[in-house]
C-alpha cells in the first residue's frame, strides 16, 4: 500500500502498539513516531507510580502527537497513541484531519500476559483495568479499522495493512 495516510496505531496498553507501529510503518514505507516519546516526564512519573492519567494530563500529549501527524499530512506516517476515548481521537483529527486509526484489539488475558513479559516499561499491569474502563472503541463514522492482536507481530501487521487498503483515500 502506497499511502499518504497518517495512521494512528491505538489500543490499550499491552496490545503491541510499539511493536506493530514500526512494522506497519516499514510495510507502508513511511516514518514511525513512538507516541510514548511525546509524553511529558510528569505523565511518565504518574503512570510509573500506578496513577492513571487524567484528561488534563493527556491534552498536551495528544496535541504533540497531533502536531506530528499534521506535519506528515499528505506524506504519510505511523504514530502510536492509546487514543482510548472518542474525544482524544477527535482532538487528533482536529490537528490532522486525514488521520486514520488502526485499533489493536484483544482478549484481556492475552494482553495482561504480554504486559507481564515486558521489561523496563513504565506502564504497570495494574493500570490495565483503567485502560479497558476508559476505552471507547472506534465508532462507525470514524476512519479506521480494528485488528485482532492474536498471532505473530508479522501476522498482525499484515492484517492491519490489508485492512487499511480498504479505506478510502485520505481527506486533504
Amino acid at each position: 500500500m502506497n499511502t499518504p495516510h497518517v495512521v494512528v496505531v491505538m489500543g490499550v496498553a499491552g496490545t503491541g502498539k510499539t511493536t506493530i507501529g514500526p512494522l506497519l510503518a516499514a510495510r507502508l514505507g513511511v516514518p514511525y513516531a513512538e507516541g510514548d516519546d511525546f509524553h511529558p516526564q510528569a505523565n511518565i512519573a504518574k503512570m510509573s507510580a500506578g496513577t492513571p492519567l487524567t484528561d488534563e494530563d493527556r491534552w498536551p500529549w495528544l496535541d504533540a502527537i497531533g502536531d506530528w501527524a499534521h506535519g506528515r499530512s499528505g506524506l504519510g506516517g505511523v504514530v502510536s497513541s492509546s487514543a482510548l476515548k472518542r474525544s482524544y481521537r477527535d482532538r487528533l483529527r482536529a490537528a490532522a484531519p486525514g488521520v486514520v486509526f488502526v485499533h489493536l484489539t484483544g482478549d484481556r488475558a492475552l494482553i495482561e500476559h504480554r504486559m507481564s513479559q515486558r521489561q523496563d516499561h513504565f506502564m504497570p499491569t495494574a493500570l490495565l483495568d483503567s485502560q479497558f474502563a476508559t476505552l471507547q472503541p472506534l465508532e462507525p463514522d470514524e476512519p479506521g479499522v480494528a485488528v485482532d492482536v492474536t498471532g505473530s507481530p508479522e501476522e498482525i501487521t499484515e492484517r492491519a495493512a490489508h485492512a487499511l487498503e480498504g479505506l478510502a483515500e485520505p481527506m486533504q
